[in-house]
Parts: C-alpha cells; structure tokens; sequence
C-alpha cells in the first residue's frame, strides 16, 4: 500500500494563528485522484525540529508533500532542513535566479537581495516551477521516499499540486487504483446510535465505514473501490436501509436537497422566525433555488406571542404559521415560535393540506448560536420531509418532543 503523508510547517499554523486549509484541500485532492493521505503532521520553524520530522517521515512514508518555509525570510528553513535530512549542501540554482529576475522585471520592480535565498536548494534537487510566485518548489529524495516541497501560499501552493504534483504521481504510480467515497448525511441520531446500527453489517472486502460528527449532522462515509460501481450500490441500498429514519441527504448536503426538492415542486416558500432570529431565512436563502422561491422573511420578537393565543401550547405557532403563508401569498410558510429560559420552543409548518406542529425541550446545554441551528435544522427538515412525502414529524437526539399534532385543513378556520 501506498503511504502518502502531509508535512505542514510554520509557528502560525502550529499555534493556530491560521488555519491549515491547505491540508484540507490537499487530503480531499489527493483522495479524489486515488493517492489518500495516510498520514498529517505539523511542525513549527525550529530547523532541528524540521530535520527531525523529515528524517522520521523519510523513514515511514513513500511519499510526502511539505508545505510552506520556502520564503525569502530567516525563519523559512524547508530548504536547509531538508538538505540536512539528506545530508546534502545546499547549492546556488541561477535558473531559478533568473526566473525571480524576470518575474520582477515584468512588474517594474528590483529583486531584492534576500529572495536569492529562494534559489539555494539541496545539490540535485528537481524544481517545481511556480507560475505565480518567487517561491519555487522541488522534488528530491530522503532515503528512499520522494519528497515535494511546496510554498505555503494557498493560491501558489493548489496550482502546483493540481498542475504537476498529481501528474508526477500519476506517473510514478500508474497501478494506484484508489477509493471513492458515498456520504450520508443524517440528522437526529448520535454517532453511536448510528454506529450500533450498522456495525454489525458484514462489508465486501475492500469496503469500510468512518463518521464524521459535526452540529447538527453526522456523515456516514463509505469508502471503496474506484469504479465498482454495482457493488457500491448495492452496499449503499443496504446501508440507507439501516439509517433511513435519520439520512437527510445523500452525497450532496441537506440544504442543497432541500433547494432541489424546492424547485422539482414549484412551491413559494415564506418564513416567520422568533427563537431562530434570522438563523434559518439566512441559512435557507444562501441556496439559490431556495431564494428563487422565497416569498417575504420576517423576524418578530417573543412579544408577538401575546396576540396569538396561550402560551403553552400549539395554537400561538399555528396560528402565526397560518398568518405568515396567507399575507406572504406563498403555498408554504415555516415558523420558529419563541424560546423559553427552560429550553422549551415550538416550530410548525403550513401547507395547503394542512399545518404540522410540534414542540420540543432541549435535553443538553447548548450555545445561543447551536440552539438556533439546532431549532432551524429540525423545521428545515419538517419541510424536507414533507416535500419527499413522508410523515412530517421530525425528531432530534438532543431535544425531547413535548407535544406534536397535525390539523388537516379541512378544520382550519
């Protein structure tokens, strides 16, 4: 197998100061091409420490990628640490020299001095050309793992990957078949309560299982082959079938379904918020096919409720529900009722059949930000539901339902 690995470098990401995107991006990229990454590791700008991490990962690893440290600056050590991993000097490339020459020439601008450093590379070292950038990159060998030095600057760092590293990989290694991956993305379950439904299915061989788990959806991934499409499929029928109460979405995220069963139906959609505050119209709308359908979007305060009827049970929802949809003009109208200092809240749907509500009470301590996300999330899928016709009631793991009921149309005043 393969072995793929990921070495990150700079104070900044170790400490946190930025976030390391270009690891995400690289471990997707790589996975899509059939090169996973079995390995990320993150080191600062201490050189030793560089040297140390090279040489272990020299020793595990066939093939790394090394980012950032390529600068022009004294705390930009890839280059002398690698040659230190590889027991080489580090020599003068004047083709290099020229290309930074003419990048600032054509700008109208004098190279300074200091980018020369960008130029001293391990003796026998490959350079990767940097189409946008002073800082080019390199190939070279540490024991007997291939090494790619990349600049750490996102844009720079993606072209060189996408337009010679992938394809220098694809060359070396022409045999590697690599995985693919189906998601379920599914609400209203925790991860074990998912885990204990499908850890006992027996898988083909070549065939796994991984979760992710991030409020308010958990992803089932499963990962296989490339190109075994049949058998795929049929392992993916097997799995909904474990999950189905829980699975929103399938290979696409929940809102992007959602836009899509918005536009297969041509419904006009309005939305009146109190204990979401806005969360869900701004989450909705961010789906064009959503926006395109949207009628008015309102935000009222708790105080609204004192006109609508008693407090503690459905009709406040219903009746604001009803409201929304006949002054909005729409088919549909989705609304979040207030939130109690007990954690209590409401949410109902109106349609042309009739109107769904129900009640529910968190269970768990939650953010003012997730309880908003977690209030949205479960109406969005009221509506989802509703939209796929199946029965409209949803659920959540982290909140008890205190109260649901449907009133067909028929009896609505």
């Amino acid at each position: 197998m393969l072995k793929i690995a990921m070495l990150s470098t700079g104070e900044e990401v170790l400490h946190g100061d930025i976030v390391d995107t270009n690891a995400a991006w690289l471990g997707q990229e790589c996975f899509r091409h059939g090169f996973a990454l079995c390995k990320r590791s993150t080191v600062g700008d201490a050189k030793q420490a560089l040297v140390e991490e090279l040489t272990m990962l020299a020793f595990n690893c066939d093939v790394v990628i090394v980012n950032g440290g390529l600068g022009p600056t004294t705390d930009d050590l890839s280059a002398e640490a690698a040659a230190d991993a590889a027991s080489l000097p580090l020599v003068l490339f004047e083709s290099w020299v020229e290309t930074m020459r003419h990048y600032f020439n054509s700008r109208h601008k004098t190279m300074p001095q200091s980018n020369i450093k960008q130029a001293m590379l391990p003796e026998g070292a490959q350079i990767i050309p940097n189409p946008i950038g002073t800082a080019c990159g390199f190939k070279m060998k540490i024991h007997d793992c291939w090494f790619y030095f990349t600049p750490g600057v996102p844009s720079e760092f993606k072209r060189m990957v996408e337009e010679q590293i992938i394809p220098d990989l694809h060359v070396m290694y022409p045999d590697q078949a690599g995985q693919e991956c189906s998601y379920f993305y599914t609400f209203g379950s925790s991860e074990s309560g998912l885990s204990d439904r499908l850890d006992k299915l027996q898988l083909p061989q070549g065939y796994s299982l991984g979760y992710r788990s991030y409020l308010p959806f958990i992803e089932v991934k499963l990962f296989g082959p490339k190109g075994d499409n049949e058998r795929r499929l049929k392992v993916a029928k097997l799995i909904f079938q474990h999950i189905e109460p829980y699975t929103v979405s399938i290979d696409q995220p929940m809102l992007d379904h959602l836009g899509q069963l918005v536009a297969s139906k041509g419904l006009r959609l309005s939305i009146a918020e109190q204990s979401t505050k806005g969360w869900l119209s701004h989450w909705l709308m961010s789906n064009p096919e959503i926006e395109s359908r949207s009628g008015h979007n309102w935000i009222l305060s708790h105080d609204v409720e004192a006109d609508l009827g008693e407090s503690d049970g459905l009709a406040p929802v219903f009746a604001l529900a009803g409201a929304t949809r006949d002054k909005c003009g729409t088919e549909l109208a989705l609304v979040t009722g207030p939130l109690s200092e007990e954690g209590q809240f409401s949410i109902a749907l109106s349609a042309p059949e009739g109107e769904w509500g129900q009640i529910f009470r968190f269970t768990r301590q939650y953010s003012a930000d997730d309880q908003k996300m977690l209030i949205g999330t479960l109406l969005s899928d009221m509506l989802r539901r509703y939209l796929s016709g199946k029965p409209v009631l949803t659920q959540c793991g982290g909140a008890e339902e205190v109260k649901a009921l449907f009133i067909p149309a028929s009896e609505l005043v």
